[in-house]
């Protein structure tokens, strides 16, 4: 918990008083790797802030395929926005990669951690506007780079993504088969 609290203090400044009340607003939950915590049709209730390991948010393709639309590492949040501001179903699952420790807010309990810790809507505030930002970039690639050039500045952007995501993830994430991402490697390594 106490990479929570570092977490909180890049942002906004809380006294251990507060943190031990902010903290409390939250559960912690421990999900195993490929654990689904939220399937797609369901209503995404909860934001999960990963503590510790690795999630991800996808969809499923028309073509039936797993399409990979974002990871969370440790410090990173994950939900589906658009699902859980309104409580409508998802398009999306939230699932593990590897072991994770999270923690766990649903919309009413925020609502509350705001009004008692005013401080807290700076934070999210923060998180959200680099979280905009971070997509529109991401956006901007796609449409721009070729898949050889997305790669490159993935891994170069993200080293240890490469390292610790499996390739199959990781070519779903950018819109690739794994077969052309592991010619991509292969090219780049000769």
């Amino acid at each position: 918990m106490d990479s929570f609290k570092s977490h909180l203090n890049k942002f906004i400044t809380v006294t251990d008083e507060e943190y031990t009340s902010i903290v409390s607003f939250f559960e912690v939950m421990d999900v195993k790797k490929k654990q689904n915590l939220v399937l797609e049709g369901e209503v995404c209730r909860t934001m999960y802030f990963v503590v510790k390991g690795c999630l991800r948010k996808f969809f499923i393709n028309e073509k039936g395929v797993e399409q990979t639309t974002e990871f969370a590492i440790e410090n990173w949040w994950i939900t589906d926005t658009f699902s859980y501001e309104r409580q409508i179903q998802t398009n999306f699952s939230i699932q593990a990669v590897e072991p994770s420790s999270v923690l766990v807010i649903d919309l009413e309990r925020q609502e509350e951690l705001l009004q008692k810790h005013p401080v807290m809507e700076r934070y999210f505030r923060m998180i959200y506007q680099r979280a905009y930002a971070a997509a529109e970039r991401r956006i901007r690639y796609l449409y721009e780079m070729s898949r050889e050039e997305l790669y490159m500045h993935f891994s170069t952007l993200y080293p240890w993504f490469i390292q610790r995501i499996p390739q199959y993830l990781i070519a779903s994430f950018l819109n690739l088969t794994p077969e052309y991402l592991s010619e991509i490697r292969a090219k780049l390594r000769s």
